[in-house]
């Protein structure tokens, strides 16, 4: 049986608390992930994905609630000791890349694990390992300027896998791309989840992604309003990673 690698029970946000503009957005969510599970949160926008998303990632803590990350509760963990759990539990994958645009694509994906402290040898073996697993070993020396968008998100999944977390957070990871390149993007998901167990949580506006999930769940104005299974299969096989 999987544990739950993370719980959630009574989630509420507000922001500008206490003042005339105080605003709820999130309205006592409940929501469980399995270790190892690939979900998918959909919902239009203003739904209320963006900040959930932020708190799962423990970029933000909810007003109300508990939130239990791999059996810790996040309330009572201090900021720093939130940074060195997303720098080493959660893997992020963002719509707009988020690389950094002087560095080159190994420099990036070695960038999570000079934070953690890991010497510099084993960055860069690692670091070109990853690049290999997301068949972007040829562009090791390029700036993101010099990378398509599918590339540079690419870059992104070896970056967010550098220190071998066991969440990886996607949000939008395919929004900016056309849908050649978006399903490779999924293709290496799915890879991630099936071949090395990893957990997946996948934010997205499109239920033709969402249904390749085991589980979708739906948010509708700070509510979750649905949960049922996906196949949990892709839609095309484009390619295999070794």
């Amino acid at each position: 049986m999987r544990n739950k690698i993370i719980e959630m029970k009574g989630i509420v946000k507000r922001f500008y608390v206490g003042s005339p503009n105080e605003l709820e957005i999130l309205h006592g969510l409940d929501l469980e992930v399995l270790d190892g599970e690939f979900i998918s949160i959909i919902g239009a926008s203003g739904s209320g994905k963006s900040t959930l998303m932020n708190i799962i990632g423990a970029l933000d803590r909810p007003t109300e609630g508990e939130y239990y990350l791999d059996q810790l509760l996040v309330s009572t963990i201090k900021d720093s000791g939130l940074s060195k759990i997303r720098n080493q539990k959660i893997g992020f994958v963002f719509q707009t890349f988020n690389l950094i645009p002087r560095s080159t694509a190994l420099s990036n994906v070695e960038l999570p694990m000079l934070y953690a402290g890991v010497p510099k040898a084993e960055r860069r073996e690692r670091a070109e390992e990853l690049l290999a697993l997301v068949d972007m070993s040829d562009r090791a020396k390029h700036r993101p300027n010099e990378l398509s968008g599918g590339q540079k998100q690419r870059i992104a999944i070896a970056r967010a896998m550098a220190n071998d977390p066991s969440i990886i957070l996607a949000d939008e990871p395919t929004g900016a791309l056309d849908s050649k390149t978006g399903r490779m993007v999924m293709d290496i998901f799915h890879e991630l989840h099936e071949k090395q167990g990893k957990t997946i949580i996948l934010i997205t506006h499109n239920p033709e992604l969402a249904d390749e999930t085991e589980r979708i769940i739906t948010l509708s104005d700070g509510n979750i309003v649905g949960t049922r299974a996906g196949t949990g299969v892709r839609l095309e096989r484009h390619h295999e990673l070794a």
